[in-house]
């Protein structure tokens, strides 16, 4: 069994220690007094007498500083300092790799190196050394992304992925919400406790009036900490939405839909076509982000269109063939994966059309017996929410843009589809990963198969399918933003 502690008043102790010894040898449990430890201002009368016996008013038990203030601040701060050798790595790291760089800091250097401290310890203690360790944070990401970003783009960064962000999030802001959901859930926590209340003023501060809690609502309902960050994190995305344009208010909408980031999270693999160089990895960030890469200037591709902020132009822009290149990318990529699923399928399939009609055939990929033992014709496309006929909706409404692509391919696909008994299937998706409701559908369908064949979950196949998708949009996204930045295709950076 792993190493446990017992806290708080003296007959609550040893009550527990004696359930221990009668209800734990009838489970193969079992303790050892002699290896225990005990930390008592009190008597110590009723306690074995070969327990270890400790008078030490300042102490970490299983990495968590108990003792005063004083005490407990130089113990994260070495903790701070320790995590900052890691964080030092993954500098190098990024220099190299700053796909792998990312994945890193946001499973194993970021938030989660702090959370065990934030759970147990008091913010009124903790918040300072966590707000440096977030600068910290902060400096690792710039030095190893190669990328200086403002506070608005920080703070873009530091919400979930599911939020359009990176995941990155931050230590001290969600102290409040970590230290509450532990301290609820101890036993120990009254309407009277003094860092419990404390905490709950920082925690209200910090979301809208709308989602703050009062104690009694803390206290007498499940709270997690999930549940309290969820809060906090609606708050900063409703503070960075006021404060965007509309066309960033769009790529935010479009951005933080379902799986639209789950190419941040694909495990980089050159061997499994799952990895960007650093070129198009730092590139595919600032777009992410938001940030202007092209500072004005004119596209070098067409020479008619200045290349706006978000790269609207640089990922539309019909001339370089980039358009075409994305768009059968992601074809093969999808084919791929019926095939891997053993659904069958061709692609491109003309057979029966005339040569005039096979220039806009239905199918990009043909699936026999797909629905209800009809073919179906998948048809790819990709749309930008920030195409000035749908922007205004595409700030608002989540999958706008895609929603009417797929419109416009079933008004040019039902009647060939219908007239070859196929069922007309649009693939549509935003070109920041946003995928339509149609495709979403059958990507599901996909999914289920995929899971089946490879016996796996389907929430595993599921992730697997959209982020193998999603890193093939992002990267030729990528490369289409660097072919105008740099002008041509030489100038880009290795």
């Amino acid at each position: 069994m792993d190493d446990g502690v017992i806290a708080g008043p003296k007959q609550a102790a040893l009550q527990a220690l004696s359930i221990f010894k009668q209800l734990g040898p009838p489970l193969g449990l079992f303790i050892n007094t002699s290896k225990c430890e005990l930390f008592s201002k009190e008597g110590l009368r009723g306690f074995p007498d070969e327990m270890k016996i400790s008078d030490a008013l300042n102490f970490e038990i299983l990495g968590v500083p108990i003792g005063d203030p004083i005490f407990c601040v130089k113990s994260i701060a070495e903790k701070r300092a320790h995590a900052s050798k890691f964080l030092a790595l993954l500098k190098e790291v990024g220099s190299v790799d700053p796909q792998v760089a990312l994945l890193l800091l946001r499973q194993c250097g970021g938030f989660c190196r702090m959370v065990h401290i934030a759970r147990c310890t008091p913010p009124s203690v903790a918040l300072e050394g966590l707000h440096l360790f977030d600068e910290e944070v902060r400096q690792t990401f710039s030095d190893s992304m190669c990328i200086d970003p403002s506070d608005s783009v920080w703070q873009q960064a530091q919400l979930s992925l599911s939020r359009g962000g990176l995941g990155l999030r931050s230590a001290s802001l969600h102290l409040s919400a970590t230290f509450m959901s532990s301290f609820s859930m101890s036993g120990f926590a009254t309407n009277t406790s003094h860092h419990l209340l404390r905490s709950l003023d920082h925690f209200n501060a910090c979301v809208s009036s709308a989602e703050a809690i009062s104690i009694d609502e803390l206290l007498n309902s499940p709270t997690t900490q999930k549940m309290l960050s969820t809060k906090i994190e609606n708050k900063q995305f409703q503070l960075l939405f006021d404060a965007f344009s509309i066309p960033n208010r769009a790529h935010l909408m479009s951005a933080s839909s379902n799986l639209a980031a789950s190419w941040l999270s694909v495990i980089p693999s050159p061997g499994l076509n799952l990895h960007l160089d650093t070129a198009e990895f730092q590139t595919a960030l600032k777009w992410w982000l938001g940030i202007d890469m092209f500072g004005g200037s004119r596209c070098p591709s067409c020479s008619t269109q200045s290349l706006a902020p978000l790269g609207h132009h640089a990922l539309t822009c019909r001339y370089n063939g980039d358009v075409v290149s994305r768009h059968n990318q992601l074809r093969n990529t999808f084919f791929e994966s019926c095939r891997q699923a053993r659904v069958g399928g061709q692609m491109e399939v003309g057979s029966g059309l005339g040569h005039d009609e096979r220039r806009t055939r239905p199918a990009d990929v043909l699936v026999p017996n797909w629905d209800l033992g009809k073919p179906a014709a998948f048809d790819l496309t990709v749309a930008s929410p920030l195409n000035q006929s749908i922007l205004n909706e595409a700030c608002v409404t989540t999958g706008s843009s895609a929603r009417v692509s797929e419109q416009r391919k079933h008004a040019s696909n039902d009647v060939k589809c219908s007239e070859l008994g196929w069922s007309c299937i649009p693939l549509a998706v935003e070109t920041y990963g946003c995928w339509g409701a149609e495709a979403r559908l059958h990507l599901s369908r996909l999914a289920s198969r995929l899971a089946a064949r490879l016996n796996c979950s389907k929430s595993h196949a599921t992730s697997t399918l959209y982020g193998r998708l999603n890193l093939v949009l992002v990267r030729a996204n990528a490369r289409a933003l660097l072919s105008r930045a740099y002008g041509v295709a030489s100038d880009i950076p290795a």
